[in-house]
């Protein structure tokens, strides 16, 4: 299974992040892919993005280094109704828009709580990827959250960084089988990303690309194998009964 994109991608505008766009690209290029997606924190997150970054997001050319960039957030989900920290008008403009759940943003609380979260926030129409869920921090109902995608038509993200045990996020293995096995079984679209918060690092998805591949998924139900996929799945967000 070939990866040619990934657009779990930060720059020094998430403010914890350490390399700017042109350094990301230039490194996808250096591996051979095709695409990159910026999706620098929203400004609920401390030190995140301004709201100016995004509304200026359309000054970046299309491509760099000779790779397509697209311009996007990874929203925060803060709080249980689902709410994200930019305003729908912007978030309706992006390429494409990742909602996440961050300590920094919203405090751990109940397994209902961000349950309800996570559904509240994929039923916005702005929304088209659910980012790292299975955060030992977020414990949710793991069949609830991919029915709602399911429903939704929201694209789960598998999310590399999550899966190494140095990550504060890291919950071990069992709940990322058991998403991807539901998505399998429901027709869910998953993307496998880096997470990279350094350049070197954009790309970089072993241990989802292992996952992915042991669940037997079929290559066309994960979304960054190709662009055109990828883009189709995004805008089936118009689609979404």
């Amino acid at each position: 299974m070939n990866f040619v994109l990934d657009v779990h991608v930060h720059t020094t505008n998430s403010g914890h992040a350490y390399s700017t766009v042109t350094e990301n690209a230039a490194h996808a290029a250096s591996i051979g892919m095709e695409c990159i997606g910026i999706a620098d924190h929203g400004p609920g997150m401390p030190g995140g993005a301004h709201l100016y970054h995004f509304i200026n997001l359309w000054s970046l050319p299309d491509t760099i280094k000779g790779v397509r960039v697209l311009k996007g957030v990874e929203a925060n989900i803060m709080n249980w109704d689902g709410e994200l920290d930019l305003p729908d008008d912007l978030l309706s403009k992006m390429d494409f828009v990742i909602a996440s759940m961050h300590r920094g943003s919203s405090p751990p609380s109940t397994k209902d709580d961000h349950t309800r979260a996570m559904i509240k926030a994929m039923e916005n129409p702005n929304v088209h990827i659910l980012g790292h869920p299975g955060d030992f921090w977020f414990d949710i109902d793991i069949d609830e959250v991919i029915e709602a995608a399911a429903r939704t038509r929201t694209i789960i993200e598998v999310n590399n960084q999550s899966l190494n045990s140095g990550s504060p996020r890291f919950n071990g293995f069992e709940p990322y089988m058991k998403i991807i096995s539901l998505c399998k079984a429901m027709d869910v679209p998953v993307l496998a990303s880096s997470d990279a918060h350094f350049c070197e690092l954009v790309g970089h998805m072993p241990k989802a690309k292992a996952l992915i591949e042991s669940s037997g998924m079929d290559e066309g139900q994960v979304v960054n194998t190709s662009v055109e996929r990828f883009l189709s799945a995004v805008n089936r967000r118009g689609e979404r009964e």
